[in-house]
């Protein structure tokens, strides 16, 4: 009795294998992936065992976190019967079968898992289809695009009294995942003190598309030159001229008439410093944000900070470099710290005449200068023609020049947290042909003496017409 009670007991627990003898086996598994940058050409591959019919293969694209299934490859074996025509599919040898989608030119936006979907029918019945499934996680690298360098702090004067921290911020784009930022400072390495929070130069820090890519050099290893020092010595005054020949007062009306030119040295702020500035290495302190862009890349902002000391700082070459998986080789940007040496002046017209709107402006540098000057323009001995002390600008205008401007000296500071520098430019003013001669005033119109003139003709018309 015993014996016959656990005969169908032993049929149950042999029921399960023998309907999956009679459904037939499928195994799908999918081929890992390493990193791929984009651009490359990449094969999924999705291999499976069976030994039954073939229904179906799917390839599917997962996004959203799993909410969206996009296909991308599809096989149905009820339209197509003959597997060495299928697209994307092969035989290998007898019951092992590999499916592949290929990819030819990756893109960030194919970042993500996919999945591979095998159906097949189930034997016992004929008609009804069993899945089984695996997935992949493609990981799309990408190199950075751009490396910047730029000053945190918007134009800054100089001084020789107090200390001043700077901050540079090195800002590189487009790269997926975040790349690795580090400073060098004439081609060795800086020890950094890590930020948790950013400095306060750089709160204000606007949106990368209005950053100015002041030095930008593409993937390469090797580190610029550094610039040669220029002609003159430190400290010392650099002579220099304004483009345009200076013009001499002539006599007369004060209206020049023929040029001559006229040598105006540069001035050239001392450079004696006070006892703040100190010999030893300065301390770096640094901080990185990573911001998360819209297309999957990310945008670092590597910043360094640090006592500026003008006799140790002025000449030395900083680089940003950055190192990423996508590179075979570091992406660098240099600048070189310098103070401004020898502004250029270029006034247009270069022949102004009574009348004329005059415009004066910086045009160069004898060297490359970072960071960005701060400029301001005064009138020796006077107002500016607004009636102003002073102008801040890269640019000078004289709206509508009278005959008095003639001869006035214009100075041009231009100033770093580095050092100061001057220079200096003449007006001449000459006659203007197109106005009847003694007409100007000190507004470059019509004379005021001559409005008073057209009155006391009319005032004298009426009194003889009354009597």
């Amino acid at each position: 009795m015993e014996t016959r009670s656990c005969l169908p007991v032993t049929l149950l627990l042999l029921l399960p294998p023998l309907l999956d003898l009679a459904r037939g086996y499928l195994t799908v598994t999918i081929e890992p992936l390493p990193p791929v940058v984009v651009g490359d050409a990449v094969t999924l591959k999705c291999n499976f065992k069976t030994d039954g019919r073939m229904r179906e293969i799917v390839w599917y694209r997962v996004t959203d976190g799993g909410t969206i299934k996009q296909k991308i490859f599809t096989f149905d074996a009820m339209f197509s019967t003959n597997y060495s025509h299928m697209e994307n599919y092969r035989k290998r040898e007898d019951l092992l079968y590999q499916s592949t989608v290929r990819l030819p030119e990756v893109r960030i936006s194919d970042n993500g898992p996919y999945e591979c979907h095998v159906g097949i029918y189930d034997r016992a019945t004929r008609e009804k289809v069993v899945l089984s499934s695996d997935n992949v996680f493609l990981n799309v690298m990408s190199p950075p695009t751009s490396i910047s360098v730029i000053a945190a702090e918007s134009p800054a004067p100089f001084s020789r009294y107090q200390a001043q921290n700077f901050t540079m911020v090195c800002i590189v784009s487009g790269g997926k995942p975040a790349p690795l930022v580090y400073f060098k400072r004439d081609g060795e390495l800086i020890e950094v003190i890590p930020m948790v929070e950013p400095p306060a130069a750089a709160a204000g820090l606007k949106d990368t598309q209005a950053y100015r890519n002041l030095r930008t050099r593409d993937m390469d290893d090797t580190k610029m030159q550094k610039s040669l020092s220029l002609l003159g010595t430190e400290g010392r005054g650099h002579s220099s001229s304004t483009e345009d020949p200076m013009w001499s007062l002539a006599a007369g009306k004060g209206l020049a008439s023929s040029p001559t030119t006229e040598e105006i040295p540069e001035t050239v702020v001392s450079r004696e410093f006070p006892r703040w500035v100190h010999s030893t290495d300065p301390i770096y302190f640094f901080h990185q944000a990573t911001l998360p862009m819209s297309d999957g890349t990310v945008e670092v902002r590597a910043m360094l900070t640090w006592t500026l000391n003008p006799q140790v700082d002025n000449d030395a070459l900083i680089s940003c470099e950055v190192k990423h998986p996508a590179l075979s080789m570091p992406m660098q940007s240099e600048v070189t710290l310098a103070s401004p040496k020898g502004p250029k002046i270029m006034m247009i017209p270069t022949r102004a005449r009574v009348g004329d709107t005059v415009r004066i402006a910086v045009h160069g540098f004898q060297n490359e200068v970072f960071p960005e000057p701060l400029f301001t323009w005064t009138r020796v001995g006077g107002r500016l023609l607004d009636g102003s002390s002073e102008h801040d600008g890269k640019e000078l205008v004289l709206e509508r020049v009278p005959a008095e401007l003639n001869g006035s000296l214009y100075r041009c500071t231009a100033q770093n947290p580095l050092g100061s520098t001057d220079t200096h430019t003449r007006l001449i003013v000459f006659g203007n042909p197109n106005l009847p001669r003694g007409t100007e005033d000190s507004n470059g119109s019509a004379s005021s003496h001559n409005s008073y003139r057209l009155v006391w003709i009319l005032l004298l018309t009426v009194i003889l017409k009354v009597t």
